[in-house]
């Protein structure tokens, strides 16, 4: 058996990029700051996050730097050759499935978390 689940809370570091493509597919991609449970962190751990279709969409409108949100994906591995070294080279990827929103205007009403799962 094979489990491959990332859960992550934490603050979107900058604005979503967002990619149309010809097919009609929309992907995009965030960086997510994530604080360590640790007595002594201060400092984030960040993580490349890639949503596809009507979450990438649902991203696109209402996610912002800043913007605290909940993710549900999959650990991925994108890889490539560097176009000036020819070296190969890697990165994690979180794959998301389930998107939630978690701060808005009314942040602290506690009836509003919205969720979008991802249609695939």
């Amino acid at each position: 058996m094979s489990l491959n689940v990332v859960n992550l809370v934490g603050r979107v570091g900058g604005d979503p990029d967002v990619k149309y493509f010809e097919s009609g597919s929309v992907v995009c991609n965030l960086t997510l700051a994530v604080d360590r449970r640790t007595r002594n962190s201060d400092q984030p751990d960040w993580f490349n996050l890639e949503l596809w279709g009507k979450t990438a969409e649902v991203a696109a409108n209402y996610v912002r730097k800043g913007s605290l949100i909940g993710v549900i994906g999959a650990l991925k591995f994108d890889h490539w050759k560097d176009r000036s070294t020819g070296a190969d080279r890697s990165k994690p990827v979180i794959r998301v499935d389930r998107l939630e929103l978690l701060g808005s205007k009314r942040d602290t009403d506690p009836n509003a978390v919205s969720s979008y799962d991802d249609e695939f």
